[in-house]
């Protein structure tokens, strides 16, 4: 098992839907070009941004598939996997495999039943037996929160698991995961309005919805913080705080296609029975997206 390295920007691929439902993989390629044209350093399919929660396992293997082969190793891919079962996030993950993913980004089961920590340790050591594939726990369901220190047992005990996509907005909880890791995992911010924070605190990157939003300026953040422009990142972290006030909603998949078509690039619909963006939610991203200079 090779361990890429990854670092940056990695945005969160939305996946594109027609209005009946269907994935139109047509527009795949278009928006991966977008993405690495605007500097994002990877990007993560399958996620929250990316609906993976609504797609059976046969539309999951061609959407990774057709990702894969839009991105044609220009960077990495970090293959979201969201499912309630073990056995499935195996199936998932070996489906990727001949695709020399980055990474596997796996959601702990995220229905109402939480398993306790040593069922949690298993669960993460048999997915790497079974797919020898690199892992990052994205840490983001609030019934099933992972805390730091099962974090860090999951990382020391299951050599495959290189870090965490950490979710939540406490910046104490954060900065306590980010201090007590090893030098070797990696904890990349999922934590929209606090990235700049999260940079500097030690994040070696970031997973985010609002990359997906706004990648220009997002890079531009990531580089001012590694130039030391404190200045020059402030600004920027200012300007994008309203875009996630716009996109940060229950129907945030519609809301984040919504300002990347905006920005010209057509990305379909979200799937039912998530909510489309309502005019008002329109006129929000819209002010937003012009206070960044994305848009007249």
């Amino acid at each position: 098992m090779v361990m890429t390295k990854l670092k940056g920007i990695i945005a969160p691929f939305t996946t594109p839907f027609s209005l009946d439902g269907s994935i139109d993989l047509s527009l795949v390629k278009p928006q991966v070009d977008w993405l690495i044209e605007n500097g994002v350093h990877g990007l993560a399919a399958g996620g929250s941004t990316g609906e993976g929660h609504v797609l059976n396992r046969d539309e999951y293997i061609s959407l990774m598939e057709k990702t894969s082969e839009a991105l044609a190793s220009r960077v990495p891919l970090v293959a979201g996997i969201i499912a309630n079962s073990t056995d499935e996030v195996i199936a998932r993950g070996k489906s990727v495999k001949a695709l020399n993913v980055a990474a596997l980004q796996i959601t702990p089961p995220s229905y109402l039943f939480r398993p306790d920590d040593d069922a949690m340790v298993r669960h993460f050591q048999e997915i790497h037996e079974e797919c020898q594939i690199p892992i990052l726990i994205y840490n983001v369901v609030p019934w099933c929160y992972l805390s730091p220190n099962l974090l860090l047992r999951i990382m020391d005990e299951v050599p495959g698991v290189l870090g965490v996509k950490q979710s939540a907005g406490d910046m104490k909880l954060f900065a306590d995961l980010i201090r007590r890791a090893k030098p070797e995992n990696m904890i990349f911010s999922a934590v929209d309005a606090l990235l700049y924070l999260s940079y500097q605190l030690g994040a070696p990157g970031s997973i985010a919805a609002i990359l997906t939003a706004a990648p220009g300026p997002s890079v531009e953040l990531w580089n001012a913080v590694i130039e030391q422009d404190w200045t020059k990142a402030r600004d920027l972290h200012e300007k994008l705080m309203p875009l996630w006030d716009a996109i940060g909603l229950d129907n945030m998949p519609s809301l984040c296609k919504y300002a990347q078509k905006l920005q010209g690039l057509e990305t379909g619909f979200a799937r039912r029975p998530t909510s489309p963006a309502t005019e008002k939610q329109k006129e929000v991203v819209k002010s937003a997206l012009k206070h960044l200079d994305l848009i007249k």
